[in-house]
């Protein structure tokens, strides 16, 4: 079924498992699978929402169980499966731990693939670019997918979301420690992210799509060069295209939605919920062009889009933003950080927002990205018991869907 713009959502989250005595990873997804369902699977309907394993055994994708429409109470939706997977795991000595990235996980000795369903299409992937990296073994996101219905809309919506991909981690980051130290960037996640297929470099490209605004020419200028240049590998030819190309966002046409890949997985559903909604209704207002033109948005090159990206994944909301010409879009005549940006776009689109998702998103830009909230509360205290007692808080707000605030 093809939905219209906005008509419909989809939302992944990403969570990874640790051990609920020392938060170690613990690559024990098939257990909780069993436990749930009885037996190894790789996929769970579990009602409005579905769980799946992912490349790695330690981590576990919830996302909703087909489009949405109703975004409202959807946090709580997650949080009772979180409370239930939890609940399942107490005998394992496991539990759910948020945020993109562990502090700790030493990715070269603790990385263990999904060794059941698909397990060839990750062996495949682990063979040609080594897993083992941060960048493909400790990353949590949320993933949101979008509908669009016909080539207009498609083009509508990818020359949108394009423009802003540039500074949503400003509001997102949640990955600034790898292996016990500051990486320097508040988005480590991302930072990896665009190196991390750098044997094949036609899968990730600039992280900010091309500027594709057509299903024929997505094909041509994404699809076709991914395909040329993995087929000396995938000889068997077991890998989708779709799942290949690893741009910032990406077109599904086997589903006609577009799927946003750069935001960090938060402390707690509540907050994953609130940056959707304030993403989807400034993409609303691009849409709408009532800011600036479709042709304006079209006409931004990738090069140009992944510099400011670039800045804000590692500064997250204190970056200051020059570039006039890109403020300008949203009507911004002035310099300004990306949080002030952001802060502008909130206050043109808060009136399609609920109470709910205002109050939530209102503590994001007051008080700042998750990635700055725990280096708040590390405080520059890089020790094993330090960090590991910030995100006992961070499990904690997890548990009771709740922000952290050090």
């Amino acid at each position: 079924m093809s939905y219209r713009l906005f008509e419909v959502f989809g939302i992944e989250l990403e969570y990874m498992l640790v051990r609920a005595s020392n938060l170690k990873i613990t690559p024990s997804v098939d257990k909780l699978m069993t436990l749930k369902n009885g037996s190894i699977t790789s996929d769970i309907s579990n009602g409005k929402i579905e769980w799946s394993n992912e490349l790695v055994a330690h981590v576990v994708e919830l996302k909703t169980n087909g489009p949405t429409r109703q975004l409202e109470d959807l946090d709580e939706l997650f949080h009772k499966n979180i409370l239930e997977i939890n609940k399942l795991m107490l005998g394992e000595d496991a539990k759910l731990m948020p945020t993109a990235s562990h502090p700790l996980m030493d990715p070269e000795k603790e990385m263990k693939l999904w060794e059941h369903h698909y397990s060839e299409i990750y062996s495949l992937y682990n063979k040609i670019f080594d897993c083992r990296g941060h960048g493909w073994s400790n990353v949590q996101s949320m993933h949101l997918n979008l509908p669009f219905y016909g080539d207009d809309e498609f083009g509508r919506l990818h020359a949108a979301i394009r423009i802003l991909l540039s500074i949503i981690p400003a509001l997102s980051a949640s990955s600034p420690i790898f292996q016990a130290k500051s990486t320097g960037f508040l988005d480590s996640r991302m930072e990896v992210y665009k190196t991390n297929q750098k044997e094949i470099p036609e899968m990730t490209g600039k992280v900010i799509p091309e500027q594709v605004f057509s299903k024929e020419d997505y094909i041509k200028q994404i699809f076709e060069p991914i395909n040329k240049a993995i087929a000396p590998f995938d000889t068997d030819k077991i890998l989708d295209k779709h799942f290949l190309n690893s741009r910032g966002a990406i077109a599904r046409f086997d589903r006609d939605a577009i799927e946003i890949r750069v935001i960090d997985i938060q402390e707690c559903p509540k907050a994953d919920i609130a940056i959707a909604v304030l993403i989807i209704e400034t993409l609303k207002l691009l849409v709408s062009e009532e800011l600036v033109s479709l042709e304006d948005q079209k006409d931004w090159h990738e090069d140009d889009l992944f510099a400011i990206f670039n800045d804000v994944i590692e500064d997250a909301e204190n970056t200051q933003l020059t570039n006039l010409h890109y403020l300008n879009l949203f009507d911004v005549e002035e310099e300004c950080t990306a949080g002030e940006l952001w802060e502008t776009l909130y206050l043109r689109v808060q009136e399609g927002i609920s109470p709910k998702h205002r109050k939530s998103i209102e503590f994001i830009l007051a008080n700042g990205s998750l990635a700055t909230r725990i280096l708040k509360g590390i405080s520059s205290d890089y020790s094993r018991i330090k960090i590991n007692a910030v995100y006992s808080q961070l499990v904690t707000c997890l548990e009771t869907n709740n922000f952290y605030k050090p």
